[in-house]
């Protein structure tokens, strides 16, 4: 079982790219790839730069990495209530190539914050656009004040209850999978 795992953030110190692998990780038999979304920098989306530029090599690298995949870990960074500004980009550069860059792929959608919100409002945007994205949605979890549960040395959660849930959502995308490889 192939598992892509990355950050809707550019921050190479991503708290939600920490996330994302922690996760991935409790899924011992799945073989976990990552990405960085700033290695798929692009100049703004505009129809005046796809006119001039066509689809970047960027795009397809990015799209060719979703298709590889057999599942989808996203954590989404919040920045002033939804996406980053850098992974916007790259999805609407990505969407005039495939509309549903999700490519149908069962997918579990995570945000982690440092404070008491827990970037709830953009998974909540993600969610409700999860459609529109082509991601068959296996579950969503928000993981507030991040550094007091999360133990950046080990890379795994401290708090019991939250790792039960991450748990249960990991599994709960293996077990997606499995169904649509037997569809």
């Amino acid at each position: 079982m192939r598992i892509l795992a990355f950050a809707a953030s550019n921050n190479p110190q991503s708290i939600n790219q920490q996330l994302a692998l922690s996760v991935a990780q409790l899924l011992p038999q799945a073989q976990v790839t990552t990405l960085n979304i700033d290695d798929y920098e692009l100049p703004l989306y505009s129809e005046r730069r796809e006119a001039e530029l066509g689809s970047p090599p960027q795009v397809q690298a990015f799209l060719q990495q979703i298709a590889a995949a057999d599942g989808l870990i996203v954590s989404f960074a919040e920045h002033n209530g939804t996406f980053t500004a850098a992974f916007k980009n790259l999805y609407d550069w990505a969407s005039r190539s495939q509309k549903r860059i999700f490519q149908h792929k069962p997918t579990l959608f995570l945000a982690a914050a440092p404070g008491p919100g827990g970037a709830q409002s953009v998974l909540q945007a993600a969610v409700k656009a999860a459609p529109f994205m082509g991601a068959e949605l296996s579950g969503a979890v928000s993981v507030a004040n991040f550094h007091q549960v999360f133990d950046s040395q080990y890379q795994q959660l401290k708090d019991a209850t939250l790792f039960i849930q991450l748990q249960t959502a990991a599994l709960n995308l293996q077990q997606q999978i499995l169904q649509a490889k037997a569809a």
